[in-house]
């Protein structure tokens, strides 16, 4: 079992040196720490919903390249972000 003695330090001086190194600890982990964001997935009638068009219109968009649709089994869903990334802005 390892010792540690400690001479001439206060109670007060050393929970000063440990609160001081754990504050250190803790902003360089926050300086690293990026938490991920949940995906949001939204379906065909949703997207549609979102900028009031018809799902065909939805279906356009696909095909010409503008959404880029995922799937499960027969489900067809689009990632939020995907969604963002189409929108253009445009020149007032």
């Amino acid at each position: 079992m390892k010792q540690i003695q400690l001479l001439n330090v206060t109670p007060d001086e050393l929970k000063k040196e440990i609160t001081t190194d754990l504050k250190n600890q803790l902003d360089e982990f926050l300086k690293n720490f990026k938490p991920k964001q949940p995906n949001e997935y939204y379906t065909r009638k949703e997207v549609a919903d979102l900028f009031k068009v018809d799902i065909s219109t939805i279906h356009n968009w696909c095909k010409s390249g503008r959404l880029k649709p995922l799937g499960i089994g027969n489900r067809v869903y689009f990632l939020r972000s995907d969604i963002d990334k189409c929108l253009t802005p445009l020149n007032s």
